[in-house]
């Protein structure tokens, strides 16, 4: 199994929707316990409406800036109109984790990648940070952004179906950055059996 210590989340927005990118950093205090921290070093919004090709270079151009991020794990939203722009990704030479956000209850493999209900994508969040192991470097801009979208992030239960669905609390409330920040966790969480490899200071 490869071991990564940087995850990229990338979710990809729509014509009214923003695109969010966030870089997390898997770090492993405690070799005796399985119990890493994840640290949020990048958190991105591009402005709305960027090309779905400029997004595909952005992320590029990020991966070859810093060396700690060029095997970072590329974990990227494939529902609806992110399919396309996962082979983007793959024609540009870049192996993107390909997430297709669901309203099942089992994660699946299929398609080149998986199928991820949101249930789970927002309940590792929510642990992770309830847990104190997910952590947002000082000085990120967009930091209180993403702490408003959490705090207004509730879940919906249909008592008909007792299905449960997950959205803003307010319409117009955006929610790409906390499942531009899921998407890596989740995917972080579910390798978290192999321990990081050292790497050398530097971000």
């Amino acid at each position: 199994m490869t071991v990564y210590n940087f995850y990229i989340g990338l979710d990809l927005g729509q014509a009214q929707d923003y695109t969010a990118l966030t870089v997390i950093e898997r770090k492993h205090f405690n070799y005796s316990l399985p119990r890493e921290q994840y640290h949020i070093r990048h958190l991105e919004r591009p402005k709305l409406g960027t090309p779905y090709p400029a997004i595909v270079e952005k992320v590029q151009d990020l991966m070859q800036s810093n060396k700690l991020l060029n095997q970072a794990a590329l974990v990227v939203d494939a529902t609806g109109v992110g399919r396309p722009v996962v082979d983007l990704f793959r024609k540009a030479g870049l192996r993107p984790v390909a997430i297709t956000i669901t309203g099942g209850n089992t994660v699946t493999v299929g398609d080149g990648g998986y199928h991820v209900p949101k249930r789970d994508l927002v309940t590792t969040l929510q642990v992770l940070f309830q847990s104190g192991r997910l952590k947002v470097a000082g000085g990120l801009k967009l930091a209180p952004v993403l702490v408003e979208e959490l705090l207004n992030f509730k879940v919906k239960i249909n008592v008909k179906t007792a299905h449960d669905s997950y959205e803003a609390w307010r319409e117009g409330i955006h929610d790409d950055l906390v499942l531009a920040v899921a998407l890596a966790c989740w995917y972080a969480e579910k390798r978290r059996i192999a321990r990081p490899v050292d790497k050398p200071a530097g971000w």
